[in-house]
């Protein structure tokens, strides 16, 4: 039947979330009714949330970072039975593009499928990875967005070689997984590149073995970069998503072989520019979805390296408060752009223990 339960709801752009009452349906085929116990707070729901995403629907519950156990599931699915564990991820809509939720007699819709800002939500099957049980769902929620698209970049999208010299442009959650990305791949020279030099020292924990602030140079970023590296770096990573920043990423590389990734997500209707020449002398700009992991195959191998240590998650969190105070963990994520913290927020709605967690990316 129906479940009632409270959620995050958006009920306008540009306006704080609203903790309401919501009723959940029943799963319809292919899809599964999840109770999240943990949740990230991303970026990308910040960016809906500000109006300036051009597909943004409202009212919505936004969240797509979450973990959470099987509640009950719809006809014909198979991979998943009451209570396994889960962790979800933005798949875009339900299949039949209809919205599983209502509040207060009003349709509320989805959030790249997922909606984690609520104690249940249903998704379907194709949109849920099974992890292992004993993972800590606070913490593996993290892997469904941020920490695995920079991680990824540089393993899957760059594949940086053993040897090469980075550089990493913008060190919140992205570009710190990126680095620890860069280090397991083997990279020699990982240069830490952000006008706040309060990151570095975090950034260090990561793998960064050098720092450059843009503010004490008078000349263009990536010429200070060429300069540094003997001609250029071998990789470079755009993690902010300004435009300016990624040209800038992309003249950093050495020419011939050079490649930069772009992962930020730029403003709606910017566009990028360079010199044909930065191209055509053999450099190459790509994109990355994901950080390049097939999500269902993919995230329960990133949980099993977070287990065995190899991969940091739980250093990505500084910061704790309830749930009810969700709307500062977007303040808090705001003020990381410019402080460098991330937030991590105790969620007292759901069973004790579980979280959302902010991190600034």
């Amino acid at each position: 039947g129906v479940i009632k339960c409270k959620a995050a709801v958006a009920w306008e752009p540009g306006k704080p979330l609203s903790i309401e009452e919501v009723e959940v349906a029943p799963p319809k085929a292919h899809e599964v009714r999840i109770k999240i116990f943990a949740t990230g707070v991303c970026h990308t729901d910040a960016y809906t949330l500000s109006g300036s995403d051009p597909e943004g629907l409202f009212p919505v519950i936004l969240g797509h970072e979450g973990a959470g156990t099987v509640e009950s599931v719809g006809e014909g699915v198979t991979k998943f039975k009451p209570e396994q564990i889960i962790v979800t991820q933005g798949q875009g809509l339900l299949p039949d593009k209809t919205s599983r939720f209502t509040c207060k007699g009003k349709q509320v819709y989805h959030f790249m499928g997922t909606s984690t800002f609520s104690e249940y939500t249903v998704v379907a099957d194709i949109s849920l990875a099974k992890v292992n049980e004993k993972a800590p769902l606070d913490k593996v929620c993290l892997l469904g967005c941020g920490i695995s698209t920079g991680y990824g970049a540089a393993l899957n999208t760059a594949k940086v070689d053993p040897g090469s010299t980075c550089a990493v442009f913008g060190l919140g959650a992205v570009g710190l997984a990126v680095i620890m990305g860069c280090k397991a791949a083997g990279a020699t020279r990982i240069i830490g590149v952000d006008i706040n030099p309060d990151k570095f020292e975090k950034a260090k924990e990561f793998g960064a073995t050098e720092f450059v602030n843009p503010k004490d140079h008078s000349k263009p970023i990536q010429e200070v970069l060429v300069e540094m590296t003997d001609g250029g770096v071998d990789y470079s990573f755009e993690c902010i998503g300004n435009v300016q920043i990624m040209r800038a990423a992309l003249e950093a590389c050495h020419k011939g072989w050079g490649e930069s990734v772009i992962i930020g997500v730029a403003g709606a209707g910017q566009e990028i520019s360079t010199r044909p020449f930065q191209l055509v002398t053999g450099r190459v700009w790509r994109g990355t979805a994901f950080g390049g992991w097939k999500s269902v195959e993919s995230v329960p191998k990133l949980v099993e390296d977070y287990m065995s240590k190899k991969l940091k998650v739980d250093e990505f969190v500084t910061h704790t408060l309830p749930f009810e105070k969700i709307n500062e963990g977007f303040d808090l994520m705001h003020a990381g752009k410019r402080c460098g913290k991330t937030v991590h927020i105790r969620n007292s709605i759901y069973r004790s223990g579980s979280v959302v967690n902010v991190f600034c990316c």
